[in-house]
């Protein structure tokens, strides 16, 4: 199934879009190459809330690239695999923007659609591997 190897790539290019929002701000506040962290503080807030953005779309990303390299190796076949993969995609997608544009109700929704999918895909694998 090519749609997990390309879900997982997608994901992890979604990794960096925040990422250019917290280049934007920082540009904005004037970059600070000797000490780029230090500078979290004098981001406006979108600016911070990119950069916790990034920072959480790293931890999804390992989580559902485990679950995605699960199915693809047990063999799951399923339309339900699809759709959990395109699913996960689509809700990082508009958990980032959520995040910036400070919507909560709907990053977290996004958070939930996305942490769901991958626990579907971990259940299919595991139930794939029982047969």
């Amino acid at each position: 199934m090519i749609i997990l190897l390309y879900s997982i790539a997608a994901a992890a290019v979604l990794i960096y879009l925040p990422f250019l929002v917290v280049g934007y701000a920082r540009a904005r506040v004037g970059y600070d190459v000797s000490a780029p962290r230090a500078m979290f503080d004098k981001l406006p807030p979108y600016g911070q809330r990119a950069t916790w953005a990034h920072q959480n779309s790293f931890e999804a990303f390992m989580v559902f690239s485990a679950a995605a390299l699960m199915a693809y190796v047990t063999g799951v076949t399923s339309v339900t695999a699809v759709w959990a993969a395109i699913a996960f995609v689509v809700a990082r997608l508009l958990y980032s923007i959520f995040y910036i544009v400070n919507i909560p109700l709907l990053r977290s929704l996004m958070f939930a659609i996305a942490s769901a999918s991958s626990a579907t895909l971990y259940i299919l694998s595991i139930m794939q591997a029982s047969r």
